[in-house]
């Protein structure tokens, strides 16, 4: 069985994190899996990217083109939006590669066009990161759910028409994808029910398989040793944070974070906790969160981050949505445990009381209590730290992720050819 997965990059992002760990852990298990992306920046001879540098250019040019008919709407808010309307090389580019089985991923910043799914003609599992694949053009819906109907008049463009950009995005992916062979995989059951309230995708198959990690590397590391590493003070409770545009993305819930961490200060704890920062570098005027704060910038390797969350005694993970939540499955397999809000896919990685704590959605008041209650009490931080590395050892491993994957693949190959057949013996019958 030959694999390939397709996703716009293979290095950054939380996508191209998860679709590479995918793509490992199925060749880990003795499959064939390939990956064909828009941009390469690693050394992986089974990851294929346009060779040309002048091709590569030319896609990130494309981006510009793509974000095109946003200007249409002055009053859009500075959020991801992608018509994926531009066309694409990727039909022979596949066909060059010739899979058996294709698994798509997260494939906007015009790296390929609505349309091209149906001119791929081999069966189709796609992998959602997020809420794109079923709204009109949108990666994070926020309150709004108008894609339960057809979308349109789209808080996040700033219309109030009908018949606006997310509109003719919808109906173009309701035409393009009518009759696809797809079969759908999200990570966390919140992400599973918003996909199949939509009418895109409610008469297909939806399966929950959460992404993997490697346990073997990401794996508890001597917290006094790593925490000298990274030049850390030895004698305080460190609270950490951290994603892409950690500080900036107003999904990640910093806006959020920072007057729980200034209610934690007024209540005793400043002379106890510091504030450690990923994904951000230190801006110019820092914002006061109440306790000294270390900003590390962006981590790009896998060992970084876990030394980070070994030195770390606690992890927020104060997001508004997410789809899963790498980071953290990430802090629990290092043993950390994890504070979030009680809602998305967060509710399939956190166990209240049991290796974090969920917060109201999304009272800071309750945020402020959970990272206090986590830390404060060395006897059930040691227990919460036990049961954060086993909910991964028991849920989150990359061989079990790739077993179920693999296990798809064979169920969706095996309907094609019966379906295959079915439209042959179908066809022979009329002309008889």
């Amino acid at each position: 069985m030959n694999i390939l997965h397709i996703n716009t990059y293979d290095v950054g992002g939380g996508a191209a994190r998860a679709a590479c760990r995918l793509h490992k852990g199925l060749q880990d298990i003795g499959l064939n899996s390939q990956m064909l992306v828009q941009e390469k920046h690693s050394d992986d001879k089974t990851i294929f990217a346009p060779k040309l540098r002048l091709s590569q250019g030319i896609a990130r040019t494309k981006l510009t083109f793509e974000t095109l008919p946003l200007k249409l709407y002055p009053q859009q808010k500075n959020t991801g939006f992608y018509a994926q309307w531009l066309p694409d090389r990727v039909v022979p580019q596949v066909a060059r590669i010739n899979p058996d089985i294709i698994n798509l991923h997260w494939f906007t910043a015009g790296f390929m066009q609505i349309e091209t799914l149906a001119k791929l003609k081999r069966p189709l599992v796609w992998t959602l990161h997020d809420m794109w694949g079923f709204t009109g053009g949108c990666h994070v819906a926020g309150e709004c759910d108008r894609y339960k109907k057809s979308c349109g008049a789209c808080p996040l463009l700033g219309s109030s028409k009908e018949k606006d950009l997310s509109r003719w995005v919808w109906e173009r992916k309701a035409k393009a994808w009518k009759n696809l062979d797809l079969t759908l995989i999200t990570p966390s059951v919140w992400l599973a029910d918003c996909a199949k309230s939509s009418p895109l995708f409610e008469n297909l198959r939806v399966e929950v398989i959460s992404h993997g990690l490697d346990t073997q590397k990401f794996r508890p590391l001597n917290k006094n040793s790593v925490r000298e590493i990274l030049n850390l003070p030895q004698d305080k409770k460190l609270i950490l944070f951290g994603a892409m545009s950690a500080t900036s993305d107003k999904n990640k819930g910093f806006h959020l974070l920072q007057p729980a961490l200034q209610e934690l200060s007024k209540s005793g704890y400043k002379d106890n906790y510091e504030v450690v920062i990923f994904g951000a570098n230190e801006p110019e005027n820092p914002p006061d969160l109440g306790f000294k704060a270390h900003y590390v910038g962006r981590l790009s390797d896998d060992t970084s981050l876990v030394t980070l969350y070994s030195a770390a005694d606690v992890m927020i993970v104060p997001s508004l949505q997410e789809s899963f939540g790498q980071t953290a499955s990430e802090s629990l397999a290092c043993g950390t445990p994890v504070v979030a809000f009680n809602a998305t896919g967060l509710r399939d990685i956190v166990e209240h009381e049991v290796n974090g704590y969920l917060a109201k959605p999304y009272e800071v008041e309750d945020l402020a209590k959970g990272i206090s209650w986590v830390i404060e009490n060395i006897e059930r931080h040691k227990k919460l730290s036990f049961y954060a590395r086993e909910k991964v050892e028991r849920e989150f491993t990359l061989e079990l992720q790739a077993s179920r994957y693999s296990r798809l693949y064979q169920e969706v190959l095996i309907a094609s050819k019966k379906h295959e057949l079915q439209c042959q013996t179908d066809k022979l019958s009329v002309s008889m």
